[in-house]
C-alpha cells in the first residue's frame, strides 16, 4: 500500500470519528411531565407505606397506603408538604376534603384575603376578596340556615355549633373568591361530615336464598280505638302530624351555593 493510500485511509478514518452520533428523540413536553409525575407517585407510595400505620396519619387514611399516596399527590398540587397534607385532608365516604383551617391556609397562601367578622354559636360572618380585587364578598351562616338544611340534629352541630358555622362559612367563601386555588377539592371536611350522605351507614348482611324467596309478610291491621276506627298516632286518638313527620327520615336537599 502506497503512502498516498495510507494518507487517504487515515483521513477517512478521522472524518468518521468526528461525525456526531445520532441524538435520541426528544420526548414531548406532556410526556416529560407525565414521567415526572409517575416518579413522584412512586416516591409518594414508598413514603405512604412507611407512614400508613403511624399516629401521624388520620384515622380515615390509616393502613391505606394507596389513599395516603393520593392524598400526598393532591396536597402537592395545593402547595402542601406531605406531613402537612396528612393533617389537612380527610377522606369521607371516598371523597377527599380539606379541613377548614387548611382551606383558609391554601387560599391565603395565594394572596387572597379572608377575615372573620363575627363568630358566635348562633351566627358566623366572614368576608374575603381576591388579591387583584377591591370588592369584598361577605358570607353569613346562622343556626337558622343550618336548621333549614336539617343540620342541627347532627352530632357535631350539637357539640360545637360555633366551629361548624365557621367551617361552613369558610367553604362557601373560599369557593366564591378563589375556586381556582382549590384544584378540584372545593368542600371542607366539616361540610361533608355533617351531611346525610357522608354519614357511615352500617353494612347489612346479604340475604339468604330462603329470605329472598319467602313470601312478603302481611301487614297487621291497624289498632281499633274505643271511640271509632282512627289510627292511634296521638294520645287523643287523632292523627298527630308532628309525630308522623318525626317518624320519616327525610333526605337533605342540596341548596344553591351549599354542599349536598
Amino acid at each position: 500500500m502506497t503512502s498516498n493510500e495510507l494518507a487517504q485511509r487515515d483521513e477517512q478514518s478521522a472524518v468518521a470519528t468526528t461525525e456526531p452520533a445520532l441524538a435520541a428523540p426528544t420526548p414531548a413536553p406532556g410526556t416529560t411531565a407525565l414521567m415526572a409525575w409517575a416518579q413522584e407517585a412512586d416516591l409518594a407510595y414508598q413514603m405512604a407505606q412507611k407512614l400508613a400505620n403511624t399516629s401521624f396519619v388520620p384515622q380515615s387514611l390509616r393502613g391505606k397506603p394507596g389513599d395516603i399516596t393520593a392524598a400526598i399527590l393532591a396536597g402537592s398540587e395545593l402547595g402542601l408538604k406531605p406531613m402537612a397534607t396528612l393533617k389537612s385532608i380527610d377522606v369521607i365516604q371516598g371523597t377527599p376534603a380539606l379541613r377548614a383551617h387548611a382551606m383558609r391556609a391554601v387560599v391565603q397562601k395565594q394572596g387572597h384575603q379572608i377575615e372573620l367578622v363575627e363568630s358566635t354559636p348562633e351566627r358566623c360572618v366572614m368576608r374575603g376578596r381576591r388579591k387583584d380585587s377591591d370588592t369584598w364578598q361577605t358570607v353569613e351562616w346562622t343556626t337558622g340556615r343550618a336548621q333549614q338544611l336539617g343540620l342541627l340534629n347532627k352530632d357535631q352541630w350539637k357539640k360545637q355549633p360555633q366551629n361548624m358555622l365557621v367551617a361552613r362559612a369558610t367553604g362557601e367563601l373560599c369557593r366564591l373568591i378563589a375556586s381556582d386555588a382549590l384544584h378540584g377539592m372545593p368542600y371542607v371536611a366539616e361540610e361533608l361530615g355533617g351531611t346525610v350522605h357522608a354519614e357511615v351507614v352500617p353494612q347489612q348482611a346479604p340475604l339468604s336464598v330462603a329470605a329472598i324467596t319467602a313470601p312478603a309478610p302481611q301487614p297487621e291491621p291497624a289498632p281499633v280505638a274505643d271511640s271509632g276506627y282512627s289510627v292511634q298516632l296521638g294520645g287523643n286518638g287523632e292523627w298527630d302530624e308532628d309525630a308522623a313527620a318525626e317518624s320519616v327520615d327525610w333526605p337533605e336537599a342540596a341548596q344553591p351555593g351549599s354542599a349536598a
